[in-house]
């Protein structure tokens, strides 16, 4: 079974996220447990939490259905000693965050090497990062998403995010979200079948589908491989309509939060019957 959502507004608080989510005719979200965009945030109080478990159980939305989003501000590939001791503590507490919540996934970008480091070197950092993070938590599993390869960000190629993994101890820990607007710009083509089949059958050889938490349904306005991370409403970009039925008639995306991050937010609802509607009945 497909269940596709939406990266859904937590505005007047956290609890409105399943609400927004249902409004939508989502089956699965994402969203941000605090300000993105700021390093200190407020504690959750028992009531946001108390409301929130309840509103995802009022409305089915089961943990697996759910996926967080970390702050853009955090780069646990850091360079600086400093700037890596204050990413590293901030995804600990968006950890802790999501363990209050009930919410087992934790969607984030890898890092960037700031073209200070290394390649190799600034992804060990990365999966070190990730090892303390699930060394000081329980439950909640560190997703890492695909980036386009903007600027120095890490993780557009699968070998780098593999590397990651391998290095990260807690194997039933760790998995990965895949972004089909990264992917493409990154230089994965997913246009026809036969090209979307053989950057699947890499992803699956380099990174493996076992640790497939998640995916960013996303088309995009940027060129393939033009490294520029611009997203496009499903079947208006340079990916096209035919990748994204390919996916919803895959039944290795089944079970896994499908999550919309498209630019016009007041289309979700529409895009997601688009997607549904681009299912095959079976003779």
């Amino acid at each position: 079974m497909k269940f596709v959502g939406a990266h859904v507004s937590t505005a007047g608080g956290i609890d409105k996220a399943p609400v927004n989510a249902e409004r939508i005719g989502a089956r699965a979200f994402a969203l941000f447990t605090r300000n993105q965009r700021q390093w200190n945030a407020k504690s959750l109080s028992e009531k946001e939490i108390d409301e929130f478990r309840g509103h995802c159980g009022e409305k089915g939305y089961a943990p697996a259905q759910v996926i967080a989003h970390d702050s853009y501000l955090i780069n646990l590939g850091h360079p600086e000693r400093d700037g890596l001791a204050k990413s590293r503590s901030a995804f600990i507490a968006e950890m802790q965050r999501c363990e209050a919540l009930g919410i087992t996934l934790l969607n984030f970008h890898p890092g960037s090497h700031l073209r200070t480091l290394p390649e190799k070197e600034c992804l060990d950092r990365i999966a070190e990062s990730i090892n303390i993070a699930l060394g000081q938590t329980n439950r909640v599993t560190a997703v890492i998403e695909n980036t386009a390869g903007q600027g120095s960000n890490l993780g557009f190629r699968f070998e780098q995010i593999a590397r990651i993994m391998e290095r990260v101890r807690r194997k039933k820990r760790v998995g990965v979200c895949l972004d089909t607007a990264h992917a493409f710009a990154a230089g994965y083509d997913l246009r026809t079948p036969e090209a979307f089949a053989e950057t699947l059958e890499e992803f699956d050889r380099i990174v493996g589908f076992s640790y497939l938490r998640g995916v960013h349904l996303n088309d995009s306005k940027a060129e393939r491989g033009s490294r520029v991370d611009r997203h496009a409403p499903i079947g208006k970009g340079k990916i096209g309509l035919e990748a994204f039925r390919l996916i919803m008639n895959d039944p290795r995306f089944d079970g896994i939060p499908l999550i919309l991050e498209t630019p016009e937010h007041e289309r979700w609802a529409e895009e997601i019957a688009l997607l549904y509607g681009l299912i095959e009945k079976k003779r």
